[in-house]
Parts: structure tokens; C-alpha cells; sequence
């Protein structure tokens, strides 16, 4: 499609759109963080319903690290109001904790500072390189020109004729940029994203038929087909006298030797007393490992006593042992008594008391 015919479409899908739709405000005085958080809530989701899961997220939780822990089936539980919870709870939680492995904080508005193409290289690795959640964070957090385009928008700008599957494939829209200027690029991609919120709820609904079809009448045959499920098999009709068919065992038949028709025939189904059998075989392992851990158990706990009532011994022992050194030193101070006395005795009378010999 050449430039002019593709600027044309675009600048049609642009009037038509304000006929139906009026355009959505960004919030103002969100950090870029909080802008990647609720472009995750936002994407093939409603406005209004992206405010609710957003606002929910935040009351929810004391912080963000606690939203980056949790689980995203969790996760899924507070975002219940978003079409597809499951696919936006885990581009949050990817996206948080990409943020802290890469700077250990939930902080990024560095990204202002630096230029716009180097700052959504940066964001590529925060948003797992989904164009979405960029170009949202570059048109309302960075001040950039870019319009985002999801899933949802991609899928609407094909029924439109603008772009065909090579594009959807690689998620871009050329010469979206150029045809509406910066001025006006947040008012059309308000627009644009209210229409793909209706088509991802109702593809085949009147409104959004009609108004595809005021945009180009030939989109009828690019509407996706009414009432399109996919194949199942169909159940097998069985009597009451037929018994079910199973595959053929070829182990088994290798193992007997036999070949040709004899080795496709089909197993028997098993007795009630063969399940039982089997059955109990299977948990004879399991109790064997539960009678070790009661084993275990005990030994454990056996040990522990004798351990309490060493330490206990101990403990007398210790209160014991000053006692009987007392003893002992009462016993030597008795001892050293009486060697002195017999010392005296063996030398005699002091030289004091000597009697005096006779003349």
C-alpha cells in the first residue's frame, strides 16, 4: 500500500472515531513506573476497568516488592475485572521484577533525563520487548511520539485495510507516526484503544460492525467468522454388549514372540482384586519410607533425652565439686595441725623451760 492511500485510511479511521468515542485524559502525576504498571493493566482492556485493577493493586498491597513476590494466580484474583487477568498479572510481575534485578529499586525515572531512543532500549528490557507497554510509557511517561498498538489494535487496523498479517506478525503499524501529528497523537490513541476494547469483547458486536464498516464497506469479509470453534473429536458410539477398545501392547507382544494378528490384539481390562494388588503395591514403598521417618523420629528423640539427662549429671557434679573442696582443705589444715604438734613433742621442751643442771 503506498504512503498517500495508507495516510488517507488512517486520517478516515480518525474521523470516524471521534463520531463514536471521546477521547481519554492520561492521569496526570505518575511516575514512568506507575505509567509501565498500568499500561500492563491496560492493554485489550477498557479504560475504566484498567483503573479499577490498577487502584486495586495499589490498596491491595503494602508495596511494590509484595506485588513482586506474589504469584501471579493471586495476582489474577485482584485483576478479575480485566478481560484477560492471567496475561496482565504476569506482564506485571515480569515487568517489577526486571526493574529490581536491574537496579535493586523500584525507580526509573532516570529515563527521562536520557534521549528517548536510548530510554526505550532501556524499556524493552523492563518490558520483555512488548511494543504496547513501550510506546504507552513513551507517549505519556517520556513525552515521546509514539502511538501504542497492541493486540487488539493490531487486529482492528487489519479489518480496517490498513495493515495485513506481515505487519501483525511484526507488531508494527508503518506510517501511523507520520500521518497524525504529536499534537493529536494521544487523542487518536485514546480512540483507537476504545474501539479495540469493544472488538476484544464482542468482535461480531453491532457497534463495532457498523463501525468498521463506515470506516471501509469491504471489511465484512475480514471479520473474524461468527460462531468459530475448534474441531473435537467426536465420542464413539459403544453398546452395551461392546467392550471398550484399547491400543495394541507391542511390548507385550515382542516379549511373547508373537507376530501378525495375535500381536494387535487387544488387552483385557483388569479385575477389581489386580487394581487392589497393584494398588498395594504401590503404597508398600510409601509406608516403608513412613515407618523410617517414625524410626528416625524416635531415634531422634531418644538421643535428645539421654543428652538432657547427661547435662543434668553434669550440673551436680558441678554443685558437688565445691563441697568437697572445702573438705579436703579442712581435712589438710587438720593434718598440718597435728604434724606440727608431733615435731614439737620429738624436739622436747623450749629452750625457755630447760631446767638448770645441779653445780
Amino acid at each position: 500500500m503506498s504512503s498517500p492511500n495508507r495516510a488517507a485510511i488512517i486520517n478516515k479511521i480518525h474521523r470516524v472515531l471521534k463520531k463514536h468515542y471521546r477521547p481519554v485524559s492520561p492521569h496526570s502525576g505518575r511516575s514512568v513506573l506507575e505509567h509501565l504498571l498500568y499500561a500492563c493493566c491496560l492493554e485489550n482492556a477498557r479504560f475504566e476497568a484498567a483503573d479499577e485493577a490498577f487502584a486495586k493493586v495499589q490498596q491491595s498491597y503494602f508495596d511494590l516488592n509484595e506485588v513482586r513476590v506474589t504469584t501471579v494466580n493471586e495476582l489474577c484474583e485482584i485483576l478479575d475485572v480485566l478481560p484477560d487477568p492471567q496475561f496482565a498479572a504476569a506482564n506485571l510481575k515480569r515487568a517489577l521484577q526486571a526493574v529490581f534485578e536491574s537496579h535493586f529499586d523500584f525507580d526509573i525515572e532516570y529515563l527521562r533525563k536520557q534521549n528517548l531512543g536510548k530510554s526505550e532500549k532501556d524499556l524493552e528490557k523492563y518490558a520483555s520487548a512488548n511494543p504496547f507497554l513501550i510506546r504507552y510509557v513513551a507517549q505519556h511517561g517520556l513525552a515521546g511520539h509514539s502511538i501504542p498498538c497492541g493486540r487488539s489494535e493490531l487486529e482492528v487496523l487489519m479489518i480496517a485495510g490498513l495493515i495485513g498479517e506481515a505487519e501483525i506478525e511484526k507488531k508494527i503499524v508503518p506510517g501511523l507516526e507520520r500521518a497524525i501529528p504529536k499534537a493529536k497523537g494521544i487523542e487518536f490513541a485514546s480512540l483507537l484503544h476504545q474501539l479495540a476494547a469493544d472488538y476484544m469483547l464482542g468482535p461480531n458486536s453491532t457497534k463495532v460492525r457498523s463501525l468498521l464498516l463506515e470506516i471501509d464497506p469491504e471489511s465484512k469479509d475480514r471479520f473474524p467468522k461468527r460462531g468459530a470453534k475448534k474441531e473435537t473429536p467426536a465420542p464413539e458410539s459403544r453398546t452395551k454388549k461392546s467392550e471398550p477398545v484399547a491400543a495394541p501392547s507391542v511390548t507385550a507382544a515382542k516379549k511373547k514372540g508373537e507376530s501378525g494378528p495375535e500381536a494387535a490384539r487387544t488387552e483385557k481390562p483388569t479385575s477389581k482384586t489386580d487394581r487392589q494388588d497393584r494398588t498395594a503395591k504401590e503404597k508398600e514403598p510409601l509406608r516403608d519410607k513412613e515407618r523410617e521417618k517414625h524410626h528416625d523420629k524416635e531415634t531422634a528423640h531418644e538421643k535428645e533425652t539421654h543428652k538432657s539427662k547427661e547435662k543434668l549429671k553434669d550440673k551436680d557434679r558441678d554443685k558437688q565439686k565445691p563441697k568437697e573442696k572445702e573438705k579436703t582443705g579442712d581435712n589438710k589444715a587438720r593434718r598440718d595441725v597435728v604434724k606440727i604438734k608431733d615435731s614439737e613433742l620429738r624436739k622436747g621442751p623450749s629452750k625457755g623451760l630447760a631446767k638448770k643442771k645441779p653445780r
